[in-house]
């Protein structure tokens, strides 16, 4: 099993900028990808930005050039730089952790936090 917590969620403004982070505890040791998805109301939940545990990113469009993800794997701990937020970025972000298992892969998730940004 893997808990992860997140914190770093708030209001800003137009144009703002806020740190999510993420911290995992728990079965860390098999660990692969972690990442950042956010669902905003009447949405699906859709992937923000990912990293392998070789440092391997990934990112939506959408956030391409204003986001950055980071892992620090010795404090299992994972973080959202989110730089010129605009309003269609408000949604509530969920931490994700991938632990692959033989064939299978198992998906954990955080409580989410909620992310508003203000015109």
């Amino acid at each position: 099993q893997v808990q992860l917590v997140e914190s770093g969620g708030g209001l800003v403004q137009v144009g703002g900028s806020l740190r999510l982070s993420c911290a995992a505890s728990g079965n860390t040791f098999n660990i692969n990808t972690m990442g950042w998805y956010r669902q905003a109301p009447g949405k699906q939940r859709e992937l923000v930005a990912s990293i392998t545990s070789g440092s391997d990113t990934n990112y939506a469009e959408s956030v391409k050039g204003r986001f950055t993800i980071s892992r620090d794997n010795p404090k299992n701990t994972v973080y959202l730089q989110m730089n010129s937020l605009k309003p269609e970025d408000t949604a509530v972000y969920y931490c994700n952790a991938q632990v692959p298992f033989r064939s299978i892969r198992f998906d954990y998730w955080g409580q989410g936090t909620q992310v508003t940004v203000s015109s």
